[in-house]
């Protein structure tokens, strides 16, 4: 019994480890990509042979469903590519951090920030682009010219509907 144990265990680990040493694949280039695929991914072009290998293999998958999705659908995901390329290497990765946030919210919260999204969507378009203009006050605003004696007030709790916690307060 034990022989047979050890021999499944070894046989697993050298198993795993020729799989771990198989490279994998390298995305295709953007003049690699299929004249459908660079249709659907057109808003990528000029990015396309600058993003890491797994972001491309994220795109690709897109890509792949994109024929099944729904018009609706379909328009989303444009406008969602034309959107992400506008954004800045920095936007990006908050972005990417914000989602990671929200993955890790509890199902009541999640399902709450759906809710309130979905409000703020059936508010008119004035009233969204009144709301969305709005500066938002910095949780703890950085004061260089502010005197000691002044006390710093606490930074802003975050809301419950909020993923994403304030920045820390910046040290002088």
């Amino acid at each position: 019994m034990a022989k047979a144990l050890f021999a499944v265990a070894l046989w697993l680990c050298t198993s795993l480890s020729v799989l771990a040493a198989t490279p994998q694949k390298k995305p295709p280039t953007w003049g690699e990509l299929t004249q459908e695929q660079q249709q659907i991914l057109a808003p990528l072009a000029v990015d396309w042979d600058n993003l890491e290998p797994a972001r491309k293999r994220k795109w690709l998958g897109i890509a792949k469903r994109y024929p099944k999705m729904k018009p609706d659908e379909q328009a989303r995901a444009q406008r969602r590519m034309q959107a992400w390329v506008k954004l800045t290497p920095k936007e990006r990765q908050a972005a990417r951090e914000r989602y990671k946030k929200m993955e890790k919210l509890p199902p009541d919260k999640k399902q709450g920030l759906k809710q309130q999204w979905e409000e703020y969507n059936r508010l008119p378009e004035q009233e969204r682009r009144k709301l969305g203009s709005t500066p938002r006050k910095p949780a703890a605003p950085a004061r260089p010219g502010k005197s000691p004696a002044e006390p710093t007030p606490p930074p802003a709790a975050p809301s419950e509907a909020s993923p994403v916690a304030p920045a820390p307060p910046a040290k002088q």
